[in-house]
């Protein structure tokens, strides 16, 4: 029987020796690439989830269930969550938990409420659960998690920030007030308006948006003290026109009447309606509020109606405004002028 003949210099390797299962194999084409073990592709993938993976990403990363078992038993993997762990050791940053708690949860779970207005740093975390929200019923508990579910959390609503999934910043303020009293969300706005994380007008759009919910009052309170500048309300002011469905108005057109250069904020030339915007941070003195009286006399003698907006009728008090804006005479696409007339125009 032929016998194969080894190099002289070749050491023999018994067939059960363990290092043949752990060493790396060598490629077919290079010869000296090697494919990582299981473990390691664990490590540097954990590198990059916050030290923390979910039972199938451990098995995408090569472990089978009965292997991650007896890693767990050896204390290298620790549990979080159901089916969660924590790579090397358990003392896994704040953002390891949330990040841990939306993989809990599943695919479509986003970071939501308190935790994500710490994720974002409008608040201070204080350790409390983690809240995720998802969009669909019917999902199971999981202990130390409280979840929410939303019929309206869309795309728009969700994005990744530093890897983990988590509500939009005006999303987050917007639930925050649901879980905080008026002093802890006047933080958190303050703090998310200075880091630009939102603008007054996002945070507006998104609360109308969302419709009346837990927490709106609250929210309703922080934003009336808000004090936007003139632009802010006229963006709000012009968000809500456009969110009515009225036709689009001119913005910022200026007059020439009586001699006096007039520039009205919204104007329907047609109609001859005029919407301003009144920010008290611009109109709360003597003279802005003259100034606003002969404007208005001004446009009035012109034969234009003017309606004036407050920051507060805007926000507060947005569907009393359309009312009062649809009342004056301001058209809709495909409504005659004299139908709305009609049904007590100006």
């Amino acid at each position: 029987m032929h016998q194969r003949m080894r190099h002289p210099g070749h050491k023999h390797q018994p067939r059960d020796d363990p290092r043949s299962h752990v060493e790396a194999v060598l490629s077919a084409r290079g010869g000296h690439k090697v494919q990582p073990r299981p473990d390691e592709v664990v490590a540097r993938r954990a590198g990059d989830e916050w030290g923390v993976l979910s039972l199938g990403e451990l098995v995408d990363c090569g472990l089978s269930p009965k292997e991650v078992a007896t890693r767990v038993r050896n204390g290298w993997l620790h549990p979080l969550y159901r089916a969660v762990f924590a790579v090397g050791h358990s003392a896994v940053q704040p953002e390891g938990t949330w990040l841990a708690a939306t993989k809990a949860v599943g695919l479509d779970a986003a970071l939501s409420h308190f935790a994500a207005a710490s994720h974002w740093e409008f608040v201070e975390w204080d350790g409390r659960y983690p809240e995720v929200t998802v969009p669909r019923r019917g999902v199971r508990g999981c202990p130390g998690i409280r979840v929410h579910y939303s019929s309206v959390l869309g795309a728009r609503d969700v994005m990744r920030h530093e890897g983990i999934p988590v509500t939009t910043p005006a999303r987050t303020l917007v639930d925050l007030a649901g879980v905080v009293n008026d002093n802890l969300l006047r933080t958190a706005v303050r703090r998310a308006l200075a880091k630009r994380r939102v603008g007054i007008r996002q945070l507006v759009a998104t609360r109308r948006r969302l419709g009346r919910r837990r927490g709106s009052a609250t929210l309703n309170r922080v934003l009336r003290a808000a004090a936007p500048t003139r632009s802010e309300l006229e963006d709000v002011v012009f968000d809500l026109i456009v969110d009515a469905g009225f036709v689009r108005p001119d913005v910022n057109q200026p007059l020439l009447l009586a001699g006096r250069r007039i520039v009205a904020d919204f104007r329907w030339a047609e109609q001859q309606i005029v919407v301003e915007a009144d920010s008290r941070a611009w109109h709360d003195n003597p003279l802005a509020r003259a100034d606003d009286a002969e404007r208005q006399t001004l446009l009035e003698a012109h034969g234009d109606g003017v309606v004036r907006v407050t920051w507060e009728q805007a926000v507060m008090r947005a569907r009393e405004t359309v009312a009062r804006i649809e009342a004056a005479g301001v058209p809709r696409p495909g409504i005659p002028l004299g139908a709305l007339r009609e049904g007590g125009g100006r």
